[in-house]
C-alpha cells in the first residue's frame, strides 16, 4: 500500500477553509457608536452636509427602484437647469470629496450628460453619494431658478410643499 500523502508545509487542516470567518459569537464587540453633538443655535440645516439620517440607507429596496429613483432625480435637476457651475458647490454641499466618483463626473463636461452618467453608476456605495449629490443639485439649481423666476410669487405647486 503506497504512503498517504501529506499536505504542503503551507496548506491549513483539511477541514478548515482559508478566508472563512469564525461565528459572530467569537467576534470582539465592536464600538458604540459616538453620541451626536447637539446643534448650536441658529444652525442653518442648508449650510451642513447632509447626515445619515439625511440619506435613507434601503439595502433592501431592488436594484431596479433605486436605479428609477436616481433617473427621477436627474430629471428633476435639469428642469431648474443645471449649470456647471453649480458642481463644485454641491459637491461641498453633499459632503463629498472631489475624488469621489460622483463628483469627478459633475466637474467635467457637459452637465446634462455627466447628471445621467451619475444617475448610470451601478455599485451601491457609488449611489449612496450620487443620491446625495443630485439632491445638492437640485437645492442649488432650484435656489437659483426661484430667486431669478419666481421671486415675485408665481403658481408652481412644488414651491408651496410644507416643511413636513
Amino acid at each position: 500500500m503506497p504512503p498517504a500523502p501529506r499536505p504542503c508545509p503551507g496548506r491549513q487542516h483539511p477541514r478548515r477553509r482559508p478566508g472563512r470567518r469564525p461565528p459572530r459569537a467569537l467576534l470582539p464587540a465592536q464600538p458604540a457608536a459616538p453620541a451626536r453633538r447637539p446643534r448650536p443655535p441658529g444652525y442653518a440645516a442648508s449650510s451642513a452636509p447632509p447626515g445619515p439620517s439625511a440619506c435613507p440607507r434601503r439595502p433592501s429596496a431592488p436594484r431596479r427602484t433605486r436605479a428609477q429613483t436616481l433617473r427621477f432625480l436627474v430629471h428633476h435637476c435639469t428642469q431648474p437647469r443645471a449649470v456647471p457651475e453649480d458642481g463644485p458647490e454641491s459637491i461641498r454641499r453633499a459632503g463629498l470629496r472631489p475624488t469621489h466618483t460622483p463628483a469627478v463626473l459633475i466637474s467635467r463636461g457637459r452637465i446634462d450628460e455627466q447628471l445621467g452618467k451619475i444617475a448610470g453608476l451601478a455599485p451601491l456605495d457609488e449611489r449612496r453619494k450620487a443620491f446625495r449629490l443630485l439632491i445638492a443639485v437640485l437645492a442649488i439649481a432650484d435656489a437659483r431658478r426661484r430667486e431669478r423666476f419666481c421671486s415675485h410669487g408665481c403658481s408652481h405647486w412644488w414651491h408651496r410643499l410644507s416643511a413636513a
